[in-house]
């Protein structure tokens, strides 16, 4: 897929009108050229932005958390030679259940959230892109161990690790302490 977009006319454009996004300011993957070839599909979709108006772990938005658990794991996934644009990718979609899950079960009455969430992403991102076995696996067991089944791929391995891994530093930054949030 990145080869196909290289060779496009159109790769420049759509950097241009990526770093135009306002959700994008400041963020690292901007630079990142490759990166960017893998996702600006999911970046530029509606559906995809409307997570910036939940709220996924302190102040940060389910979209925030989404592309810093994607680029995360893009990098890991890259440095050891393993499938980074879906690692990528599915790290984008992996929390596209779109609704706040803060008050999801008073409005709804469906409790698990934990458990239940990688379902309704992957129905989501499924009728909104295409997705391969990898990107699959990633969004359905990334809540491993919560979820009991592990995901099946290293790429999965991965993003499960790097959504614990920025959870975790989303939460700290949420009570102010920036120099443990930096430690970790």
């Amino acid at each position: 897929m990145a080869r196909l977009i290289r060779r496009s006319p159109i790769r420049g454009n759509i950097l241009k009108s990526l770093r135009e996004e306002e959700w994008l300011q400041d963020e690292e993957c901007l630079t990142d050229i490759e990166y960017l070839e893998c996702v600006h599909d999911i970046l530029k979709n509606e559906e995809f932005q409307s997570m910036k108006q939940f709220v996924q772990h302190g102040c940060t938005t389910t979209l925030t958390h989404c592309l810093h658990v994607s680029y995360y794991s893009y990098k890991v996934c890259k440095r050891f030679d393993l499938d980074y644009c879906s690692a990528a990718r599915g790290g984008l979609l992996h929390d596209l259940y779109l609704y706040d899950w803060h008050t999801h079960a008073k409005e709804t009455g469906e409790h698990f959230h934990g458990f239940t969430h990688p379902a309704k992403a992957l129905k989501n991102a499924s009728h909104i892109f295409e997705l391969n076995g990898t990107e699959r696996d990633i969004i359905l067991r990334h809540m491993w161990p919560l979820t009991i089944i592990p995901p099946k791929t290293w790429e999965g391995m991965v993003v499960m690790f790097a959504d614990k891994h920025c959870g975790l530093v989303e939460t700290v930054h949420r009570f102010g302490d920036r120099k443990v949030a930096a430690a970790v």
